[in-house]
C-alpha cells in the first residue's frame, strides 16, 4: 500500500501558474508509474499526465506544452508544474500511483482558475 497526499492547489488568474505536489509514503523506486488526473464539476475524471519509474512521460493533449510532470526521488514527491492556466483547467486534481498492478489515489487538491 501507499498513501498519497496532494498539495499546492489554489485560486489563480488566467495565464498564471501553479505547482502541485504529490508526496508518497513509499519510496518512488517502489512505484511503477505515477499520474495526475483531474475532475471538473459535472464531468468525468480525466487523465492529465503520467511519469514512469524510468522517467518516461505522457501528457493529455490539453496539457502538452503547458504542464510538466516530474519527480524528486529524495523527497518521494511527484510534481505537476502548470503554466498558462485557463479557466477550463479548473478541477480537483488527483494523483495516483501504480504498484504491482494496484492503483492508489490521493484525496485531491482544488485548482480554480479565474478569467
Amino acid at each position: 500500500q501507499v498513501q498519497l497526499v496532494e498539495s499546492g492547489g489554489g485560486l489563480v488568474q488566467s495565464g498564471g501558474s501553479l505547482r502541485l505536489s504529490c508526496t508518497s509514503s513509499r519510496s518512488l523506486d517502489d512505484i511503477g508509474a505515477m499520474a495526475w488526473h483531474r475532475q471538473a464539476p459535472g464531468k468525468q475524471r480525466e487523465f492529465v499526465a503520467l511519469i514512469t519509474r524510468s522517467a518516461n512521460t505522457n501528457y493529455a493533449d490539453s496539457a502538452k506544452g503547458r504542464f510538466t510532470i516530474s519527480t524528486d526521488n529524495v523527497k518521494n514527491t511527484m510534481y505537476l508544474q502548470m503554466n498558462s492556466l485557463k479557466p477550463e483547467d479548473t478541477a480537483i486534481y488527483y494523483c495516483n500511483a501504480v504498484i504491482l498492478g494496484s492503483v492508489y489515489w490521493g484525496q485531491g487538491t482544488q485548482v480554480t482558475v479565474s478569467s
